[in-house]
């Protein structure tokens, strides 16, 4: 027997983990979203920005619902959250099949109720699963959030051949049902350990070291603290970074490559490998080398690959690698952070603590692909967009260095219960 309780027969921790991840796929099918993004252009006949916005509400909505689903689950648990995340994704992908007549109507469906439903839906598997891997922090935040980067590897090849075929609209609801019966059907799964619960054989005290503060915070809390602050500025310059790639994936491989739209699609799958590998691959490395080394290492990484790519992302190959190590990195920042939490506040309110703290998603998922769609705009090339990334991602690089676990007087000045 893998685990122990006082309670009744506990579920299979690693069958709950395997319908977080298949949640996690449907979610993360918005970064899919550049496939949808030049046919509605020309169906509008809008700018890069105005259809752009679409895809900056919805992050924006689902970095701060992420909160609320937190706020939600400690009263109602994880079920009931992840069924309502699922109907409010579901219909608002199926809504935006109407919007035809109306850009409008599509930032409401598409960018506000979808992504509230996907940032309620997100932050449940991340919840739920830390509580019942307390022995695999780091590797089981990466398997959290891993379906979720590489959603669009399987989503997006399925959409583009819908849209070639039938058109956007009628493929919004294809894709709006389809994604209602992955997230309703994985949330039946979803459910907290039973109280006093851990892993057979493992003992807390054997997982606790310097990086860790050993102590579970309340929300309030860990907003007193500087870190949790530090820890919100890593993960928003980090994703302002990455989603600036994604979100014009499609458009940036046949603007600078010349390829066909066919290839371009490509690109989005080939990055959406590398967003739900490095959310994996960085969290468990983290597990190694620590969090902020991980965090020091992607920025740095990233603020030599965009300054590259005006220069040599004229071939394919070459921009798909380059886009592949740099959305990576976000998808790294995705799978190390909760877990970074969870050192730094405990995992006992990790819902709702870095569920707030996703907001910063929320804001570098605006920040991000509207500023390369204004440089677009105002000057038909994507080369200042990156160079500005660039030398971003080299000033973030300053932070590994400043944030460390806040200290125990911090903790009894909250007073905050010792893990």
């Amino acid at each position: 027997m893998e685990s122990r309780s006082s309670g009744s027969r506990v579920p299979n921790r690693w069958a709950i983990a395997a319908a977080g991840v298949l949640m996690q796929v449907a979610l993360g099918a918005v970064y899919a979203w550049s496939v949808y993004r030049i046919p509605l252009a020309e169906w509008y006949g809008a700018s890069v920005s105005a259809v752009n916005t679409t895809f900056s509400i919805a992050i924006l909505a689902l970095g701060f619902a992420a909160f609320f689903g937190g706020l939600w689950m400690n009263r109602s648990g994880p079920r009931v959250v992840a069924l309502a995340a699922g109907l409010l994704y579901g219909l608002g992908i199926i809504g935006a099949s109407l919007s035809s007549g109306s850009l409008a109507l599509l930032y409401l469906t598409y960018g506000l109720i979808a992504g509230v439903g996907i940032g309620l839906g997100y932050i449940v598997p991340i919840a739920t699963l830390v509580k019942w891997f307390p022995d695999r922090r780091g590797f089981i935040t990466g398997i959290a959030v891993a379906g979720f980067g590489a959603g669009a590897l399987l989503t997006a090849p399925i959409a583009k051949a819908l849209v070639q075929g039938v058109g956007v609209f009628p493929t919004f609801a294809i894709m709006g049902v389809l994604y209602l019966v992955m997230v309703g059907g994985a949330a039946l799964f979803m459910q907290n350990p039973p109280e006093g619960w851990r892993p057979a054989g493992w003992e807390p005290e054997a997982a606790q070291h310097g990086d860790r503060s050993g102590v579970d915070y309340t929300l309030g809390g860990a907003l007193r603290t500087w870190q949790w602050y530090a820890l919100w500025a890593m993960l928003c310059l980090n994703v302002t970074a990455g989603i600036s790639i994604i979100a014009e994936a499609d458009p940036i491989a046949q603007s600078l490559t010349g390829v066909a739209p066919e290839t371009a699609a490509l690109l989005v799958s080939i990055i959406s490998v590398a967003n739900g590998a490095g959310r994996f691959l960085w969290a468990w490395l983290s597990d190694f080398i620590g969090r902020r080394w991980v965090f020091l290492v992607m920025y740095l990484l990233q603020a030599v690959l965009f300054f590259l790519i005006p220069a040599t992302g004229s071939t394919f190959l070459v921009l798909a690698a380059l886009a592949f190590v740099i959305v990576s990195c976000y998808g790294g920042g995705f799978g190390t952070m909760p877990a970074f939490n969870a050192d730094y506040f405990g995992a006992k309110n990790v819902g709702t603590i870095y569920g707030l703290m996703i907001t910063a998603w929320g804001v570098g998922g605006v920040f991000g692909p509207l500023l390369v769609s204004y440089i677009i705009d105002t000057t038909g090339g994507y080369a200042n967009a990156f160079y500005i990334i660039a030398a971003v991602m080299l000033v973030s690089s300053a932070l590994p260095f400043i944030v460390r676990p806040p200290g125990r007087e911090a903790a009894a000045s909250t007073g905050k219960a010792r893990a």
